[in-house]
């Protein structure tokens, strides 16, 4: 069903199958063999900037990368901490861990595991200006193509101890593809990667349509050490059951969004109404294919 309204936090929901099929093997591997050991006495102290619902730390937690560990998750949206601290509530209890806390500083607590969660709700600008600590891991997952590269990787390695891993995942890098193809799919792709290059919130340039590219050199400038980049690509079509999971409104989502994006642009609204209606309706027959291009990144900070 086409949905009337959109929710944030159910398309980072959804999304979270479609990046644990995305993300690169080898990025992750690299970055996993490469984290620092854990222990009660020196627990892992990691920072994640735009953590939205926490499915990065769970996914973290469900492929046991620590036992130990000081996890410090920023975002600027209240309603994502609210459901993350619900959404890693329940990860918890289901694996027989305790969990307790404050509503935004939480422990869940096994035999032979603690994981101590900050989750803050601030820009990560305002953040940044002010952190004075040092992690032994960074994390970014589909938030470095939302902002001016440039200007945010000094601030991210500022607080990277030297030596510590960083893990950028999910970065777009200029293709969004959608099958079958119908008539404005030329223009209205094109609009859509401008909208990203244009965009820009509180009066700073926020978006990249090929940011997975340009981080090779943005990264060796700011002298971190690639250890390992590879291909990230979202894939969401449907099987003989349909589209898997929640998908289907993770595929509305994202037609919403690209209609919002370039709405304000020079194409005649007709053509984007019908061209809209038609993508929805593709989805509502599980005929539409969407990929998306993406690049995952890993190194060390020197």
């Amino acid at each position: 069903m086409i949905p009337v309204e959109y929710s944030f936090q159910r398309y980072l929901e959804a999304k979270k199958s479609i990046d644990d099929r995305a993300l690169n093997g080898d990025v992750w591997r690299t970055m996993a063999s490469r984290l620092p050991p854990s222990s009660r006495e020196r627990p892992l102290r990691v920072l994640e900037v735009g953590a939205g619902t926490g499915t990065m730390l769970e996914r973290m937690l469900d492929r046991d990368l620590f036992s130990y560990a000081i996890y410090t998750a920023v975002d600027a949206l209240e309603e994502n901490g609210v459901h993350a601290r619900q959404s890693l509530g329940q990860w918890g209890s289901g694996h027989g861990l305790l969990f307790s806390g404050t509503a935004d500083r939480w422990t869940m607590t096994g035999k032979e595991s603690q994981i101590e969660i900050c989750y803050l709700q601030e820009d990560f600008f305002d953040f940044a200006a002010v952190e004075k600590e040092k992690w032994d891991v960074l994390i970014a997952s589909a938030f470095l193509d939302l902002t001016d590269i440039p200007s945010t990787l000094p601030l991210l390695f500022k607080m990277l101890d030297s030596g510590g891993i960083f893990y950028f995942a999910i970065n777009f890098d200029g293709a969004t593809i959608l099958e079958p193809r119908i008539d404005g799919d030329e223009l209205i792709m094109a609009l859509y990667h401008r909208s990203m290059d244009e965009r820009t919130i509180n009066g700073r340039r926020s978006g990249d349509s090929r940011a997975g590219r340009h981080l090779f050199s943005m990264l060796k400038e700011c002298g971190a050490q690639i250890l390992a980049a590879g291909g990230s690509d979202w894939a969401v079509f449907a099987g003989a059951d349909g589209y898997p999971g929640d998908e289907a409104y993770f595929l509305h989502y994202i037609v919403n969004d690209i209609r919002h994006a370039i709405i304000k642009s020079e194409i005649d609204t007709s053509l984007l109404d019908q061209w809209i209606a038609e993508r929805h309706k593709q989805i509502e027959n599980g005929e539409l294919v969407y990929i998306a291009h993406q690049l995952d990144f890993t190194g060390i900070a020197r």
